[in-house]
């Protein structure tokens, strides 16, 4: 229950925040940071107390070795940098606390989000004059973010939740929903996410469950106009059959593959500018002209939060070209892959991250989504094989 209690907390601790800033007093971003460093301290708590073993050693070396690049990054720019070591401790906490969960508890925190997704979402379909008023999360973002509100119409969404003329639309509320999450981006990641746990887990649901996720996806996709998770759910759809068949090698050429797409998309049409898939991919294209040899070695780092949409871009600048290298690795070979259920998730994973940092950045990494994408990844990899056996465990591994 522990476990579950701190995924869910990952979930909707922003909209938490949210009704406090909203009806009680005005937050800052350090009540952001340190309620999330709090999720955090309770996860690493509950890993300590169950002890490091074997299983955890791959994701604890790519956190120590994320630590020793950070540690280089602050000294080498005389400023210290931990966002990125920020990133890294959340996927090593949730893939570690997976590892301890079985199917009940995994399916009780996925619904039970989905649940709480869905119900926020009617709401804000339905009465968004309450949930405005709940929530208000343009002011939720202004104390704690600094992003003004919007300044047309008195809107108390986010601003960047409202869009604007000529985006993608389905036309049937006239702003991109944002639900639980209070942005567009969040949701719209959290419907890719529940593709994968989908995709995953097929089996292990009854009919009702099913259609009910199904039907949270699908209402989250036409009411928040997301262009990649509509591309994801094809390629989720497709997956479904096409992954159990493909070996995990080839699992190391979906970054490549993505990287090929994105330079053929700059070849055609170098000039593509704006908030759509060319020209974000363009975007991200010509931001690998800024990359030279001291950017590689993590000399730039200070200008990572420009390249916040370009997440390919932004790895290598928080962190060097080899923090890039290590999430390529750890995320193509971390997950289980013998079994159809574990090559759709590893498969699923690889399309989800590197087609997201394609397009966006440091979304991806965001604990709302990461942990419940981290958490299942662990899950999976130990589901049908257990943590060692309890005649056979080994001591936990010293960390001293």
């Amino acid at each position: 229950m522990a476990i579950a209690l701190v995924v869910l907390a990952a979930v909707v601790y922003n909209a938490i925040l949210a009704v406090i800033n909203a009806h009680v007093r005005d937050l800052s971003l350090t009540s952001v940071a340190a309620t999330e460093l709090l999720i955090m301290f309770a996860a690493v708590l509950i890993i300590l107390k169950k002890g490091i073993y074997e299983e955890d050693l791959a994701p604890l070396f790519y956190l120590l070795i994320t630590l020793f690049l950070t540690v280089y990054v602050s000294v080498i720019n005389h400023l210290l940098i931990i966002d990125y070591f920020r990133n890294v401790l959340v996927i090593f906490c949730f893939v570690t606390l997976g590892t301890w969960t079985n199917d009940r508890t995994v399916k009780f925190i996925f619904m039970t989000a989905s649940i709480l997704v869905f119900a926020f979402l009617v709401m804000e379909i339905f009465l968004l004059d309450q949930y405005a008023d709940f929530f208000y999360p343009a002011k939720y973002f202004e104390n704690t973010r600094g992003i003004a509100q919007f300044e047309i119409g008195n809107s108390k969404l986010f601003r960047n939740a409202l869009g604007f003329e000529g985006r993608f639309s389905f036309g049937i509320i006239d702003h991109r929903s944002s639900s639980l999450f209070l942005e567009q981006v969040s949701l719209a990641n959290f419907s890719g996410v529940m593709m994968i746990y989908l995709v995953s887990l097929w089996g292990r649901f009854s009919p009702r469950e099913r259609a009910f996720c199904i039907l949270t996806i699908v209402l989250i996709l036409v009411t928040n106009d997301t262009r990649t998770m509509m591309i994801f759910s094809v390629i989720s759809f497709i997956g479904y059959f096409l992954f159990p068949h493909v070996p995990r090698i080839l699992g190391f050429l979906v970054m490549p593959a993505f990287l090929a797409m994105g330079f053929a998309v700059y070849a055609l049409k170098p000039d593509a500018t704006g908030d759509n898939i060319p020209g974000r991919v363009v975007t991200t294209m010509k931001n690998f002209a800024d990359v030279d040899l001291l950017t590689l070695l993590g000399f730039s780092a200070e200008r990572a939060s420009s390249f916040a949409d370009s997440g390919y871009i932004y790895v290598v600048v928080i962190g060097t070209i080899f923090s890039f290298l290590f999430l390529w690795l750890f995320v193509t070979l971390y997950p289980a892959c013998d079994h159809p259920d574990e090559r759709r998730f590893a498969h699923s994973l690889s399309v989800f991250i590197f087609m997201n940092m394609m397009i966006g950045g440091t979304a991806i990494f965001s604990i709302k989504i990461a942990g419940l994408l981290w958490l299942l990844a662990g899950h999976l990899k130990f589901s049908r094989r257990g943590r060692i056996a309890a005649d056979a465990r080994l001591e936990p591994v010293s960390v001293r």
